[in-house]
């Protein structure tokens, strides 16, 4: 529960800092740096070597694969159809199709079920959520951010992108069963901690809520599709077609329905689609999926 207080600590934070003007107005693009550069590279050296590949529990880690899949195909439609523009929409596909299963869904997840749950929530974030951030949703925003560009343009973008290339070489420490030294793995360990207050506070930072901020339909859009669309797809899918029930079901659909992930925003942020938006969907949706979560617990326990 602590991981939760400080989530809303370092929220504040940021929202603080900027509206007495304490730091300098660049500070959030410094602190997105950081993270992009130091922060998600050494995340992916501490966790995805240590991932298990067996074939075990394989449907909570599709369940993130299906959400980003679904956002994409969603908001890729109706984005054309409707005419909003590049920015707006891999704004939202990239946002809102990556849930926050790390440091919002772990500690509610402890919370709730305990070590075992914890087991799946780790599975679902490490072999799901973080893959897909650190490369579709890098490709996803190449694509969105540069419109027209050449595609080899758009593959020199992906394989430059440090998260993405710590991610190559992290799985490739997994394929051949190499593990990092004790002494390094302190060192990520002291990196990875960073996470939440860089995060957090780079988000408050750039949040701008006003009433015009609650009037936009793009914001609700994404938190409809976020909070409720998603996870009541899995409970669906998961429940009636594949028959999955107890702890997996339970979990799977718990961390379909968190907020959208902070990396996500970061990511769409550094892309310039639609930077205020990204911020908003983050900083209204975690404080607002307290209450949707308990209603998706109700769901899937009675």
């Amino acid at each position: 529960m602590v991981n939760i207080i400080l989530i809303v600590v370092f929220l504040l934070l940021g929202i603080f800092l900027q509206r007495f003007k304490i730091v300098p107005a660049n500070t959030s693009k410094y602190l997105n740096n950081y993270l992009i550069y130091i922060v998600l590279p050494a995340l992916a050296l501490r966790y995805l070597p240590k991932i298990d590949l067996s074939p075990e529990l394989l449907l909570p880690v599709a369940a993130a694969w299906i959400g980003f899949g679904l956002s994409w195909l969603i908001f890729g439609l109706l984005g054309k159809r409707y005419q909003w523009g590049n920015s707006v929409t891999g704004c939202l596909v990239i946002t809102a199709g990556l849930a926050n299963t790390s440091f919002v869904g772990i500690p509610i997840i402890q919370a709730l079920y305990g070590e075992e749950g914890v087991k799946i929530a780790l599975l679902i974030d490490q072999a799901g959520s973080f893959i897909i951030v650190s490369s579709v949703a890098v490709i996803v925003a190449s694509i969105y951010s540069i419109g027209k560009k050449r595609k080899r343009d758009i593959t020199r973008k992906i394989l430059t992108f440090p998260p993405f290339l710590f991610f190559v070489i992290a799985f490739g420490l997994n394929f051949y069963g190499i593990k990092v030294g004790d002494g390094l793995e302190k060192v990520l360990g002291i990196i990875a901690a960073t996470l939440t207050p860089a995060a957090l506070t780079s988000v408050g930072l750039q949040l701008k809520v006003d009433l015009a901020s609650f009037k936009s339909k793009f914001l609700w859009y994404g938190l409809a599709y976020k909070l409720f669309l998603i996870p009541l797809v899995i409970l669906l899918l998961f429940k009636n077609i594949f028959q999955l029930e107890g702890l997996i079901l339970q979990v799977s659909v718990l961390e379909a329905a968190m907020a959208p992930m902070i990396t996500g925003s970061i990511i769409a942020i550094t892309h310039n689609l639609e930077p205020k938006l990204a911020s908003l969907l983050v900083g209204i949706g975690i404080p607002l999926s307290f209450f949707t979560l308990g209603i998706w617990y109700f769901v899937v326990t009675f």
